[in-house]
């Protein structure tokens, strides 16, 4: 037990380094609030439960990456059960209160916590080794990384890994010297009863002066490090919580609305982004998922999701008296990140969906193209011009809208006019699927696909605009707005029961960007319908596709929109052999077209769709065919097979070209891999 002076410095000591943390956390609140919007607490109250339950399990961690994981599971459950534990062991320095050779739910107690302070410094030692040692974590150097970024993630995770190590390995020795001068081990700490017989030879004297070191070491590093506390990288278990519980309840595909401040949208300082976008900087765990999952990054660019959450947080550190108080904040181009990674961004989502605190870097991007749109910031010369192609005709191809349509006169049926007549569905077929000629053959498939199954179907012809998915992810609102509003008055003139498109990019934006608009008709991708209708047996085989296959999932239908089974029931209806690549599902890589890069140059730069049919041809020699099922990967993709050199090697075909094949569709082009089934 401590004496008098001890436990009055102690207290002195504590309230000292409370007061400090207190004003470190004020201050971190006030930057917060300095960002657009405040949270709705309602949120708080209908999901703390499971959301801290989600935590605690540590479900989030645990997607990816199982060896890390479970290191920092380990030091986590001991963060959270050290709670306790620091409580006992104040009540036992100020009362003489002990847990030693008791039973019960003491022994418990002392089980638990035996175990895990090895599970923590264990963790805490891989972490540290796999951090300082394997050096995981590396920025390319094209990546913005403000000065005192580089050394301080090593400064800041050294100084947390060391007070972890010394705090949970003081208490563990402590408990082992108590259990040495008791005389007798305890069996309910086995560790620290093992490590009490190298105390055997001590004098009771060395004992007694051991335990309260022990002790101090304990409790007193937690009273030194809780200043440091809201500005280290662990304010992240406070802050990450928070994120995830009062996180706003969108579908992943539907955009928050620009912010519009002094007659500007979108962020061009940190002031002008929201407030859980400042919350993201301090949710931030600097674990490097999002860029590892990040196609730019990936293919060498400047952007890195990561970066850019750790730039704001460092920035935040340093001049949080000041930002807190309302001074303004330099441009985030200058702090954040660079214009080149804000316009290399291809709005997969990745970074978001792998992000385990729930922070959403790919929405400070579109923010920051937001403000340089309104500002009038020189564009790609390539993305300029599709912009202003779909001001003027509602397509990126330069197009008068008339022509939209023209593919359809090549069929040997006509087509309902969903203007003039009314339709079960009415088919939204996208620019790329309407207007490029490499996918006008998979167009007319899939339009007889659809004919000889009976749907009835029908087209917007010339009223048909470009659903501006890509262009509000370009930061085009205005002109994302007139494509929407136009498309909506076409839908009037319309009567129809649902809404079938080709395009995922289309799918997302009418189904997820639309509902800001009031619109809220059912919508289907092709491959939806395609598998229903093989599977009612109103598409009828006639062959099997007796072939090796790999599907890619287009971001906007499997991550996006997690439409991830309707393409594979197809191919396992037709017989196809599925061979799946590495990363696909919700999972999938980008091919690179989104986010407006299929209207922009690459400057020469490798492209994610390269590095994807590498990912393929891995799969097997007998792995022919790459199936898609989007017009923008069938764009991607085989431009990319031939860059790559494995044009003979693989096929990259549109997955309504294998159904008809397998039906047996006289008149379509469709691949060599169909067999008769006899």
């Amino acid at each position: 037990m401590l004496s008098t002076p001890e436990r009055l410095a102690f207290v002195l000591l504590a309230l000292t380094s409370l007061l400090l943390a207190a004003h470190g956390v004020s201050r971190i609140v006030r930057a917060i609030g300095r960002g657009y919007g405040r949270p709705r607490w309602s949120l708080f109250v209908r999901r703390v439960v499971p959301v801290s339950i989600d935590i605690l399990l540590q479900r989030p961690i645990f997607r990816t990456r199982p060896l890390v994981s479970l290191l920092h599971a380990g030091v986590f459950f001991a963060f959270v059960f050290y709670g306790l534990v620091n409580v006992l062991d104040l009540l036992e320095g100020f009362t003489g209160f002990t847990t030693l050779h008791r039973g019960g739910l003491f022994a418990a107690y002392n089980l638990v916590a035996d175990l895990l302070s090895v599970a923590a410094l264990a963790g805490m030692l891989g972490l540290l080794f796999r951090r300082f040692g394997l050096r995981p974590f590396r920025f390319n150097e094209r990546v913005l990384l403000l000065p005192s970024v580089r050394f301080g993630i090593a400064r800041d995770s050294a100084i947390v890994g060391g007070f972890i190590l010394l705090h949970v390995g003081s208490r563990w020795i402590g408990q082992a010297v108590r259990i040495a001068e008791s005389g007798q081990p305890d069996w309910s700490q086995p560790t620290a009863s093992v490590v009490a017989t190298l105390f055997d030879r001590w004098s009771p004297e060395s004992l007694t002066v051991a335990s309260h070191v022990t002790w101090w070491l304990a409790l007193g590093l937690i009273l030194a490090f809780l200043p440091y506390f809201p500005y280290s990288k662990h304010i992240h278990l406070f802050m990450a919580p928070i994120n995830l519980i009062l996180r706003e309840e969108r579908p992943l595909g539907q955009l928050e609305p620009p912010v519009a401040r002094d007659g500007q949208l979108g962020g061009e300082r940190l002031e002008q982004l929201r407030w859980f976008q400042l919350l993201d900087a301090y949710a931030c765990i600097m674990c490097n998922r999002c860029q590892d999952v990040c196609p730019a990054h990936g293919t060498g660019r400047s952007l890195s999701p990561a970066a850019l959450e750790i730039n704001k947080r460092y920035y935040l550190n340093r001049n949080l008296a000041t930002f807190a108080g309302g001074t303004s904040s330099p441009p985030l181009l200058e702090i954040v990140t660079s214009k080149d990674a804000v316009w290399s961004c291809t709005t997969c989502a990745a970074c978001v969906r792998i992000c385990p605190v729930g922070n959403r870097p790919m929405l400070d991007l579109i923010d920051i193209r937001r403000a340089l749109i309104s500002q009038g910031d020189p564009l790609d010369p390539n993305l300029q011009a599709a912009l202003e192609s779909l001001a003027r005709y509602g397509n990126s191809f330069g197009r008068p809208a008339r022509q939209r349509a023209r593919w359809a006169k090549e069929l040997s049926f006509p087509i309902k006019d969903a203007r003039k007549e009314p339709v079960e569905y009415l088919w939204f077929v996208g620019d790329f699927a309407s207007f490029d000629p490499r996918m006008q053959e998979n167009t007319k498939t899939v339009a007889q696909l659809f004919h000889v199954a009976g749907l009835d179907f029908g087209l917007l012809y010339e009223d048909e605009r470009n659903a501006g998915n890509d262009v509000r992810r370009v930061g085009e609102e205005g002109l994302f707005e007139l494509l929407a509003e136009q498309n909506l008055r076409a839908f009037e003139k319309a009567q129809f029961r649902a809404i079938v498109t080709t395009d995922p990019h289309s799918y997302n934006a009418l189904k997820n960007e639309y509902a800001a608009f009031g619109f809220s008709v059912p919508v289907y991708h092709y491959t939806e319908l395609l598998a229903e209708l093989l599977e009612s047996g109103r598409l009828p085989l006639r062959r099997a596709v007796d072939a090796a296959v790999t599907y890619h999932d287009p971001c906007y239908l499997g991550r996006y929109n997690r439409i991830t089974a309707a393409p594979r029931r197809i191919l396992r209806a037709l017989g196809a052999d599925l061979r799946e690549m590495p990363r696909h599902g919700e999972n999938t890589y980008c091919c690179g077209a989104g986010g407006g890069q299929i209207w922009m140059d690459s400057g020469g730069q490798e492209r994610p769709s390269e590095q994807r049919i590498r990912e393929a041809v891995s799969l097997g020699e007998d792995v022919r065919y790459f199936v898609v099922a989007c017009p923008k990967d069938m764009a991607m993709y085989s431009d990319a097979v031939k860059t790559t050199g494995y044009e003979g090697r693989l096929v990259v075909t549109d997955i309504a070209r294998l159904v008809a094949a397998a039906v047996g569709l006289e008149g379509a082009t469709t691949p060599t891999v169909a067999q008769e089934v006899s």
